[in-house]
């Protein structure tokens, strides 16, 4: 379809002032990040490192990186491997209520956070677990899931499963076909999921407030030192660094996504084969 120069005026337009409207708070808070006074007032007055220096000497800001940095990670790895199980499930067998199980699995992520938080909340205190990073872990993992099974099941049904049913012919069993042929096509998919789930995970507000008990997510430590008007400065600084640690892998997840071309068929099931 071609557009008249009316038309694309329009869209750059409302494109620049899309990105602005996102963009411009984020700015913003890394400029306060490196403002001398503590006082966020515009404009600012000067410019100084010292905030850096003291959210690195910040016990309570590092203690909350090094939770968030775990407790994404064990998130990340659960979803992976629920989240592959089940779009195996789906994209690669036929049986009944398979649709149903697909809308069960995304759901998660449509549900309000509060709504999830509660619910995991009163499960845990029902069942006498403390919380801690096992529940956040637990908590984060409900709608990771989502991130890793919504690019497993789309690069499953973009690739043809006769290169399975190849590989079976040649005489390889389940586990050597899907290490020789099923991974290959899913790997760089898995990554760009794992990618997200992580960034999900680490950025998590909500959810992690009714699981985490005692302890304090960077998200949380962020949220709850913002009311001091001594701790402003750095909490501006922690928040520069979560964007920065937020937006490297949603880079690399976007990178990875586009389609790296499929595994070859006789290269790929003589090698499943070869491996018996």
């Amino acid at each position: 379809m071609t557009l008249g120069p009316g038309a694309r005026w329009l869209l750059r337009v409302a494109t620049a002032l899309t990105l602005t409207f996102v963009y411009v708070p984020l700015v913003i808070i890394a400029l306060y990040a490196f403002n001398e006074s503590r006082i966020q007032a515009w404009p600012i007055e000067g410019l100084t490192l010292e905030w850096f220096g003291r959210a690195l000497d910040n016990p309570g800001a590092r203690d909350a990186l090094w939770l968030s940095l775990r407790a994404a990670l064990g998130a990340t790895a659960l979803a992976l491997v629920l989240g592959t199980l089940a779009s195996l499930a789906v994209a690669r067998y036929r049986f009944f209520g398979r649709e149903t199980i697909s809308f069960l699995v995304i759901l998660p992520i449509a549900l309000p956070g509060i709504v999830t938080g509660m619910a995991l909340n009163a499960t845990f205190n029902t069942t006498g677990i403390s919380l801690g990073l096992l529940t956040i872990v637990v908590g984060h993992a409900t709608f990771c899931i989502v991130v890793v099974y919504n690019n497993a099941v789309a690069r499953l049904r973009r690739t043809s499963q006769h290169l399975e049913e190849a590989s079976a012919d040649l005489g390889a069993d389940a586990w050597q076909t899907f290490r020789h042929i099923t991974f290959p096509q899913l790997r760089s998919a898995l990554l760009a999921g794992a990618l997200l789930a992580f960034a999900l995970s680490f950025d998590e507000v909500i959810v992690t407030t009714f699981t985490a008990g005692p302890d304090q997510t960077l998200p949380i430590w962020i949220l709850s030192n913002l009311s001091r008007p001594n701790q402003l400065p750095v909490v501006n600084v922690v928040a520069v660094v979560l964007i920065l640690l937020s937006t490297i892998p949603v880079y690399v997840a976007t990178r990875l996504s586009r389609d790296t071309g499929a595994v070859s068929p006789t290269a790929g099931a003589a090698q499943a084969a070869g491996a018996r």
